[in-house]
């Protein structure tokens, strides 16, 4: 082969070199933009963080609410003058076991079927006795003293235990006048597994607000 057409030729594969580079620059060049366009913006980022974030916290209300507190309305006058009726109060019932003087959250009653709010009088293996022409309370020997009570603690159909049986509470409405609870056999005893908690704080009305111990 002459040198003349040896040169030709590579100059031909030179140029032919050299325009593959350029279109793989060209095609290199084309695809960044595209790159770039499919970065998230700022304004986008921040919007997901904070969608995530409201989520998380809604989660964490969620498992709050369902596992260790409850926001319970109360439904008539039986705890007045502690509780009034629609007041709102947290309600605590984790690893709770009841004490006296709590004020208790309760499923339902021996013949009673709506969640009712009331206060432990005596637990189990407590000594219990009631003098009801004084309308005075005894547990364990000692008169309890009672001044959030309202009007006179009167008698039921119920009879009362002298000593109150394993698992169960007795309980009473601080408004021992109307209270519906322990003194009455549509109430009863209360097992400890209908207890659903104590209840805490009034957090409504706003004018009520107050810590309840």
């Amino acid at each position: 082969m002459k040198k003349e057409e040896k040169a030709v030729i590579k100059e031909r594969t030179s140029s032919r070199a050299a325009k593959e580079e350029k279109n793989k620059k060209k095609k290199k060049r084309n695809i960044e933009p595209r790159t770039i366009h499919l970065k998230k913006s700022e304004g986008t980022a921040s919007l997901y963080d904070w969608i995530h974030s409201l989520v998380f916290a809604v989660a964490i209300v969620v498992i709050i609410l369902t596992f260790f507190l409850r926001l319970v309305d109360v439904s008539g006058t039986s705890m007045v003058p502690t509780l009034k009726h629609q007041d709102k109060v947290i309600v605590t019932n984790f690893f709770y076991t009841p004490s006296d003087g709590d004020i208790i959250v309760i499923s339902h009653g021996a013949e009673y079927a709506d969640p009712i709010i009331k206060r432990v009088i005596a637990t189990e293996g407590q000594t219990l006795s009631i003098d009801f022409d004084k309308g005075k309370v005894t547990v364990d020997g000692k008169v309890l003293d009672e001044p959030y009570i309202q009007g006179f603690t009167h008698a039921e159909d119920a009879e009362i235990p002298k000593v109150i049986p394993k698992g169960k509470v007795f309980v009473m409405g601080d408004n021992r006048g109307v209270s519906l609870d322990s003194r009455s056999k549509e109430i009863g005893l209360i097992d400890i597994n209908d207890i659903i908690g104590k209840a805490q704080v009034v957090v409504f009305p706003f004018n009520h607000i107050k810590y309840l111990y």
